[in-house]
């Protein structure tokens, strides 16, 4: 969609005059106004200074009309007894006029009326809401959702970044939990989608064109099988802009986590020899770690530490280190830091707090400026330091980890962190890096998306955040990412207090929340609930293939376990099978005549194994078949490792004719299943004991990614 040459003066023009009037909200009339120059559908209308006015414009426009009081200082109107609907006569609109002005004057008695706009019926259809607000994390936001009165108690809406595109818009209408009403029910027309779409780019366009613009809300508006018509306009402004954050280009970026965490020299700023201080720690895990770059212990109250010469300052470290970690008090981290720039040291790894998370921002801000001042990149302040596995670079305090692996971990609290180490070392999960972000002055989550998106060494990325220091940074940084390898995100906070008090219906609904859930999934990233599920995706996601379409089949021994994994297959947005009759007789020769075909396919628990590997078999052969869940029930006729050795050897035999499918596994049992299912998981199946939710929660979110990514389009 483009504009013509006159939309955006003629909406800049009214946007000026309102600011320099002092005003925060337009008036109806120039709501009128930035409508119409961008092609926005809104009923006819002219405003009406005296009763007399009115009722000469509502014959104009033609009966039936509706009144609105006009007043920059009454911004909900019904509340105020400002609106009057469904006028059909002379009469009528003369007492509306005298009663409206009298309402306004009574609700709000210092008020500046204007006069009452005279505004044309618009024809019944489905009420809808279509707004923009303002986003602290990712800027202009799109929202849709049912309008009307039930916009506040269903609070059915969704969102997109803006400007929005005519895809985006179309995803909006199917992505509320209404979508069916838009579909048309019980003999309803459908609403027109493609001019709500066209609606949706237009708002989203004029909000994203004009950074003043802080809120549009369109409420009611009319769709119909025919077309669109906003009947209520609401614009509302800001003088104040969010500070511009710096950004970095991609090759400024890749080139700086190269060194990081890459690096061939490091100096670790308050490194010491007495055992239960951070620079001891620091050192001692870079020694004992087997870090293959130099090592140069910074403090100047040491000759020696841990067999390697100490330097009084960095500056007199020799060569060029490509990271500083820095194990000093908060209150000496500012003159450092300006040596480190001096130097030219490029990153600087900032380990201790007292800084932004403890109300110290002013010092936080220091720092950050002598960074930007000399080049230099910050990881932290306020973390437990970062794990690079490939590089046998442990530059923490905390425990080592040294398992290698696809897998990059990266969390803002230092807590979190060490739940990922403890997973990782519980799991033999191999990992690429584990990073701290803590208070990310500096380096944030785009930076590691870029870089590790690049990582030869990562497959699957999992984060965990409590806030995004630019939304709109990260999104384009997954964009780039999701195509090449899964990104997992744990966002934290999610049951936080939406916005605050706004002005307008779209503002209220824009919980923190509710934007976040709706952008990371368009920016193709998986959403996990939990910890537990961050760090189950993560380990899942490189084990499994790729779905290369949407059909799943459960195989179970146990009938009760193929109900709660059908359950689980719905509840994660998968699709049963349905099994043709050729394929229903194939796995019928392989059941005994009290089990049941289908799909849950139930061989029933009392078979032996070979019961199990034909019907895997045949699951795996048949390409019309997608996805294989399996059920188990420990029996003693085929005991739990049977099972896994079994299902390990004819997935691995598959693999090899290059037959590669997601096979997940559900095992119900005595404790012997835990080491089974630890063997599927280490042979390529994603495995676990007591619970059917757990293994179809991970093959969904393998879908999901092959969604995101264009690889998965049925």
């Amino acid at each position: 969609m483009s504009q013509n040459g006159t939309a955006r003066p003629a909406v800049r023009a009214v946007l000026d005059a309102a600011l320099a009037e002092g005003r925060t909200a337009l008036t109806a009339p120039e709501g009128k106004a930035v409508t119409d120059a961008y092609g926005i559908p809104t009923p006819a209308e002219a405003l009406a200074e005296c009763s007399d006015d009115a009722v000469r414009l509502a014959d104009r426009i033609g009966f039936p009309v509706a009144l609105k009081i006009v007043s920059p200082d009454i911004l909900h109107k019904t509340d105020a007894g400002g609106v009057r609907v469904g006028l059909t006569s002379a009469a009528e609109v003369r007492g509306a006029f005298t009663s409206i002005v009298s309402n306004a004057k009574a609700y709000a008695p210092g008020a500046r009326i204007l006069g009452v706009q005279v505004q044309q019926m618009v024809p019944e259809g489905t009420e809808v809401l279509v707004g923009t607000v303002t986003d602290p994390t990712f800027g202009k936001i799109v929202a849709f959702g049912l309008g009307g009165v039930l916009v506040e108690v269903l609070r059915d809406v969704t969102f997109r970044l803006a400007p929005a595109s005519e895809e985006d818009a179309l995803s909006m209408l199917d992505g509320i939990r209404a979508a069916e009403v838009l579909r048309g029910v019980r003999g309803g027309a459908a609403v027109d989608r493609a001019a709500l779409a066209d609606l949706i780019v237009r708002v989203s366009r004029l909000a994203a064109d004009f950074p003043e613009i802080a809120e549009i809300d369109l409420n009611p508006v009319f769709a119909t099988d025919s077309g669109v018509m906003a009947a209520d306009v609401r614009v509302i402004l800001s003088t104040q802009q969010p500070p511009a954050r710096r950004r970095y280009g991609r090759e400024e970026i890749l080139t700086s986590m190269r060194r990081l965490m890459k690096p061939d020299s490091i100096a670790v700023i308050g490194a010491s020899n007495e055992q239960g201080k951070i620079g001891n720690s620091v050192m001692r895990n870079l020694v004992d770690g087997g870090f293959h770059g130099d090592i140069h212990p910074v403090n100047p109250k040491a000759d020696d530490i841990l067999g390697r010469k100490a330097y009084k300052s960095v500056t007199e470290v020799p060569g060029e280190p490509d990271v500083a970690v820095f194990a000093i008090p908060a209150k000496f981290v500012p003159a450092a830091l300006e040596e480190v720039g001096r130097k030219g040291i490029p990153n600087a790894v900032l380990i201790p707090s007292g800084f932004a998370e403890t109300g110290e921002h002013e010092l936080q801000a220091r720092i950050v400026a002598i960074a930007e001042e000399y080049g230099v990149r910050l990881l932290g302040p306020n973390i437990y330091g970062y794990y690079s596995t490939w590089q046998d670079l442990c530059a923490t305090f905390c425990t080592p980890y040294d398992v290698k692996g696809g897998v990059a971990l990266t969390s803002q609290s230092g807590g979190i962190g060490m739940a990922i180490l403890g997973f990782a070392r519980t799991t033999k999960t191999g990992v690429s890096a584990i990073v701290g972000l803590g208070n990310k002055s500096d380096l944030d989550e785009d930076d590691l998306l870029t870089w590790f998106g690049e990582d030869p060494h990562t497959e699957c990325i999992a984060m965990h955040l409590e806030d995004l220091k630019d939304g709109r940074a990260f999104v384009e940084a997954a964009r780039a990412t999701v195509p090449k390898k899964p990104v997992v995100v744990l966002k934290a906070g999610r049951t936080a207090a939406g916005a605050k008090a706004a002005g307008s219906h779209t503002g209220a609904l824009a919980g923190d929340d509710a934007v976040y859930d709706d952008v990371l999934r368009q920016a193709g990233v998986i959403r996990a609930p939990g910890l537990g599920e961050m760090l189950e995706y993560a380990r899942a996601l490189p084990v499994l293939p790729t779905p290369k379409g949407d059909n799943v089949v459960i195989i179970t021994g146990a009938g009760g376990s193929g109900v709660l994994l059908s359950d689980a297959i719905v509840d994660n947005g998968l699709k049963l099978m349905e099994i043709p009759e050729d394929l229903d007789a194939a796995f019928r020769k392989f059941i005994p005549p009290f089990g049941a075909a289908g799909n849950p396919v139930d061989i029933t628990g009392g078979e032996p194994p070979s019961t199990y590997e034909k019907t895997i078999r045949l699951g795996l052969e048949d390409p019309r078949i997608h996805a294989l869940v399996l059920g188990y029930w420990h029996t003693i006729v085929t005991p739990p490792m049977v099972f896994a050795e079994l299902t390990a050897r004819v997935v691995a035999e598959f693999r090899e004719r290059g037959v590669e499918k997601p096979v997940v596994a559900s095992l119900a049992g005595d404790t012997e299943v835990e080491e089974a299912c630890a063997y599927l998981y280490e042979h390529g199946v994603v495995a676990y004991p007591y619970t059917t939710e757990k293994p179809v929660e991970a093959l969904g979110a393998k879908y999901r990614w092959a969604r995101a990514a264009g690889l998965l389009t049925t």
